[in-house]
């Protein structure tokens, strides 16, 4: 976005909390005059929650939103120049149509100035006329298309129709700026599909700004001037449509915006990648060299060819139509990948399959291994991400062994207890595995997170008190899935925080 051009809200370094946890945190983000943002992400994400602090509806636990310019953050919401469209329409079943659009302009008042009998100017609140007020709720209902709906009654109006009088009555008060909360989650496919042209029409007509909510991502890529994709009360990428869909930032913006390949890969050297175990030429650089990347190829951007042709050869193993392509599984050795394709190869038939260069994205590996902070317990036990399990303390000084009381003798023959002692604690994501059994692991968490890589997925499970553990398994669980996490002790890795703690 360009920063030069009027922004009419802002949003600086704002957190909320509710009951001491962080839903949005330290969060920055500008949205210019006329723009049509759409916050995109996951339920429980934190869009809802920033939509209603710009609405007033919630304060903000510390930061400023300033509205042109001006600190808004205490401000009630009908002292804002915003009006909101829920997912639940809240049009009152008493009212027409008329009555309905109209309310809001019957409750107005507007200042005056008028000079009394002594000189002096005051400021007077005037209600606005019933032919001011018809002609607006006309002009409103011709923007939503429902012109000579006037006196119908809203129970004869059908899902859509309600959308749209739900929009009138929140644009016939002329507000600066419109919030929308996923105010096409109640319609069906086609409805929705249909809407989302209107709203952006309406949009182009009104040239007011339109902050929209949802999880769909087609919604946010079909209406949206900027898309703003969050995860976990954090922005994840701000950008374009088109340079969310084709440019990622990170694993997450590929997985949640349409389909994509996942793979793990490294980067020999500047435009080329290697993934799947062979060699791509790609437009990516700045590397370096043989660093861990992550590897997204859009299933559109694989390209069917004769086995021998390929540079990866694999077989056919699902193909299914979808009406404007198929979708194909392949796999190759142990990878499995999606492609989209007008024609379709015979099921067990063995294809080739190539990418050209800008059908690769290479990101960085935002995340290479577990780290924690712990402390070992007197039983030799490591405390670390809201858990203890077994360890070798041993690792903490070569040469060491366990006497039968417990103690840690070093090489020089030193008596050491290590009760309380604090350590940086690492493990891999290979090296932990989940259980449904509570007794088995050191700690419980519930999945938040799973990606598909491609070879495996990637998981993210969160304790009780918000420890993450990030891991790697070839088995299918389920998102929020309460499990215990077990951990060998020979692949937690122990370093002594202050190796000058340690009592003799």
């Amino acid at each position: 976005m360009d920063k030069n051009a009027a922004n009419i809200i802002e949003l600086v370094d704002v957190c909320k909390q509710f009951d001491g946890v962080n839903v949005i945190d330290n969060m920055n983000l500008y949205v210019r005059k006329g723009e049509f943002v759409t916050l995109l992400g996951p339920s429980g994400c934190g869009k809802t929650t920033t939509l209603r602090m710009i609405a007033g509806f919630e304060m903000p636990t510390s930061g400023k939103i300033l509205l042109n310019g001006e600190d808004i953050s205490s401000l009630p919401p009908n002292k804002r120049p915003v009006n909101t469209v829920f997912q639940k329409y809240a049009l009152f079943p008493h009212l027409n149509v008329f009555d309905n659009v109209a309310f809001g302009l019957k409750l107005k008042r507007n200042p005056i100035e008028v000079t009394d009998k002594k000189g002096r100017i005051k400021t007077k609140y005037e209600k606005l006329s019933r032919a001011t007020i018809a002609e607006k709720v006309r002009k409103a209902l011709e923007v939503v298309d429902l012109e000579g709906f006037e006196k119908r009654s809203i129970s004869t109006l059908s899902g859509g129709q309600q959308q749209r009088i739900a929009i009138a009555r929140a644009i016939v008060n002329e507000p600066e700026i419109l919030l929308l909360d996923e105010p096409l989650g109640a319609l069906d496919l086609k409805m929705r599909k249909e809407m989302q042209l209107e709203l952006k029409a309406m949009h182009q007509k009104l040239g007011i700004t339109f902050i929209y909510v949802t999880h769909d991502q087609e919604e946010a890529l079909t209406m949206s001037d900027t898309v703003v994709v969050m995860a976990d009360g954090y922005i994840q990428q701000i950008g374009t449509p088109e340079m969310i869909y084709n440019e990622p930032k990170n694993m997450f913006v590929a997985d949640f915006i349409g389909e994509s390949n996942i793979f793990s890969g490294t980067m020999p050297k500047d435009n080329l990648v290697r993934f799947c175990g062979k060699d791509f030429v790609c437009e990516d650089g700045g590397f370096e060299k043989d660093e861990p990347v992550d590897v997204v190829v859009r299933p559109e951007d694989v390209k069917i060819v004769p086995a021998d042709k390929g540079v990866l050869k694999g077989t056919v193993t699902s193909v299914i139509f979808k009406g404007i392509h198929y979708q194909i599984l392949v796999q190759c050795g142990r990878f499995e990948i999606e492609i989209q394709s007008t024609a379709a190869p015979v099921p067990g038939g063995e294809i080739g399959l190539t990418v050209a260069p800008d059908g690769i994205h290479v990101m960085k590996k935002n995340f290479r291994v577990n780290q924690f902070t712990g402390v070992i317990t007197k039983k030799n036990t490591v405390k670390f991400g809201d858990g203890e399990f077994e360890c070798d303390v041993t690792q903490l000084y070569p040469g060491s062994r366990l006497d039968e009381e417990g103690y840690l003798i070093t090489a020089k023959g030193e008596k050491l207890d290590l009760t309380d002692t604090p350590v940086d604690v690492e493990v891999g994501l290979q090296d932990i595995t989940m259980s449904d059994n509570p007794d088995e692991g050191g700690a419980q968490g519930h999945i938040i997170s799973l990606i598909y890589k491609s070879e495996y997925y990637r998981y993210i499970v969160r304790t009780e008190n918000e420890e993450d553990y990030v891991l790697a398994c070839e088995d299918l669980w389920n998102e929020n899935d309460l499990v215990s996490l077990v951990i060998p002790p020979d692949k937690i890795r122990l370093t002594l925080r202050n190796p000058e703690e340690i009592k003799l």
